[in-house]
């Protein structure tokens, strides 16, 4: 089965093109690099000097492609060119493969062949002189050094630099990847806190609006319809009002994460008492001390959430909140009877236990939901656990 080479590179042709009439044009000239007389020129002549000059000319289609091969195949001819007459162009491209050897052979190559041409560049100043004792004798090493050591050297230099930009180019491609996934994790993180805001500021004012109005309109009665429009209204223009915090926040461009009126525990006697005029019955009992501010905002979020969902879904009784801070932990508890509804609901999404999850977690604390029996029956107890840091956590 024969081997099939790789198809050479256009460049590596032009050079070995170049390389070859350049030899020929030394050749036609006349023009070697040592005379006929030398002992050492086995082969003299003109015609000798064309067979190493050739094979290095079809190395050098190989340069890239298969550059072991090619070293290999020009030390060979660089050999045979010592024992003519010589030819400065087969020297030169001999140069050449050892430079593209180091540069685009594998690693291991690469490493290996300085270390070789530079031991024999040593072993060629240094054996020579040990021998005839001639300072001439030390040009057989310096001779080498230019042919050999000098290109592989250059090539390990070039090709160190090569694997330094590339590998830089990876960790730029890195961290432009691992940016691009930060930014998107901010996004998303940023679009779930909008929506937890949007709909623990909206979703009480619009559930109340939503039961009172099917009130009205299922009831002829003149007086309970002026109720109902009193409390669609106050919730209305309430709604709009945390609507417009919330535009403003969005819109703020100084970087607060949390808008300045951002709602604290001490108002959660107002939302009770609104939560009153809604027609619900709640009992509150708060016993806490300070805490920080993302604990009290994710608190004050968890009840609003639960007192608006026993709004639309409680069936007739007492809603209680209950707000406790045992052993460094804010506990709040909203119960509601759970059961039939006889009066008007609101359609709900599950979104707001989604959300009331997401702020516990956020603050590595616990919450669950669901009914419960009671001495006065089953209720729907919503229950979470915060901790109590020192200052506000990072």
């Amino acid at each position: 089965m024969a081997v099939r080479l790789p198809r050479p590179r256009r460049f590596d042709v032009c050079v070995a093109a170049g390389s070859l009439l350049g030899g020929l044009l030394l050749w036609g000239l006349g023009l070697a690099t040592r005379p006929h007389t030398e002992p050492y020129v086995l082969l003299p002549g003109r015609w000798p000097v064309l067979l190493p000059l050739l094979v290095m000319a079809g190395c050098e289609l190989l340069r890239r492609t298969a550059p072991r091969t090619a070293l290999l195949i020009g030390t060979a001819a660089i050999v045979l060119d010592l024992v003519t007459q010589g030819n400065l162009v087969t020297v030169l491209m001999y140069t050449d493969l050892m430079y593209a050897a180091v540069l685009y052979g594998p690693p291991a190559s690469a490493h290996r062949i300085p270390r070789i041409t530079g031991l024999l560049s040593v072993a060629g100043s240094v054996v020579p002189f040990a021998v005839w004792r001639e300072p001439e004798a030390l040009l057989i090493g310096v001779v080498t050094g230019v042919v050999a050591f000098a290109p592989a050297a250059t090539g390990l230099i070039v090709r160190n630099h090569r694997d330094a930009a590339e590998a830089a180019r990876l960790r730029a491609e890195q961290t432009a990847l691992l940016a691009e996934m930060d930014r998107t994790q901010a996004v998303t993180a940023e679009r779930a806190r909008m929506a937890r805001e949007l709909h623990d500021m909206v979703a009480n004012h619009l559930s109340a609006i939503a039961i009172h109005s099917t009130a009205a309109l299922s009831l002829d009665d003149p007086k309970t319809s002026q109720e109902a429009l009193v409390v669609i209204r106050e919730n209305s223009v309430e709604g709009l009002s945390e609507m417009r915090r919330l535009i403003g926040l969005l819109r703020d461009s100084s970087g607060d994460v949390e808008p300045a009126a951002a709602p604290t525990l001490d108002g959660l006697g107002a939302l009770v008492e609104g939560a009153r005029t809604n027609g619900l019955d709640v009992t509150f009992d708060a016993a806490h001390g300070t805490v920080p501010t993302p604990v009290e905002l994710a608190a004050y979020r968890i009840v609003q959430e639960s007192l608006t969902n026993a709004l639309k879904h409680a069936g007739p009784g007492r809603v209680s909140v209950s707000l406790a801070q045992p052993d460094g932990l804010l506990t709040v508890a909203v119960t509601s009877p759970y059961g039939d509804r006889d009066g008007p609901s609101a359609p709900g999404s599950g979104a707001g236990l989604v959300g009331m999850r997401e702020r516990a977690a956020l603050l590595d604390g616990t919450f669950e939901a669901g009914p419960e029996d009671s001495p006065d029956g089953k209720i729907w107890v919503v229950r979470a656990t915060l901790p109590v840091t020192e200052g506000e956590p990072e």
